[in-house]
């Protein structure tokens, strides 16, 4: 069965801050376990998007169609970027999951 996962986008994310020395650590970390899942045979895709900044959405009301451009003001609703695995179920996909290391862009610093 394939599972996407998503990232949540953050207000930091969507500022295109630039990454702390913690955040590049983080980024290798992920790294190092998206190749643990293609050496298992679980990864097929992955992506980072846009910032909302630079995204549409598309409203469809009947036969209307209405464009309405970013930025979107709720990061936390958000997705910066998405995964998608191939499990044998989905208690597999958890237990994946659970060893995913924490990306989380920190507060930028004043």
């Amino acid at each position: 069965m394939r599972v996407m996962v998503f990232v949540k986008a953050t207000e930091e994310s969507e500022k295109g801050v630039s990454p702390t020395p913690e955040m590049l650590a983080a980024f290798e970390a992920m790294d190092q376990f998206t190749e643990d899942l293609v050496q298992a045979g679980v990864f097929v895709a992955a992506a980072g998007l846009k910032p909302s900044a630079e995204a549409k959405r598309i409203a469809f009301d009947g036969s209307n169609r209405t464009v309405i451009d970013g930025p979107f003001v709720e990061a936390r609703e958000l997705v910066a970027g998405f995964s998608i695995w191939e499990v044998r179920d989905m208690d597999e996909a958890v237990a994946w999951a659970k060893r995913c290391p924490k990306m989380r862009w920190p507060a930028p610093r004043h």
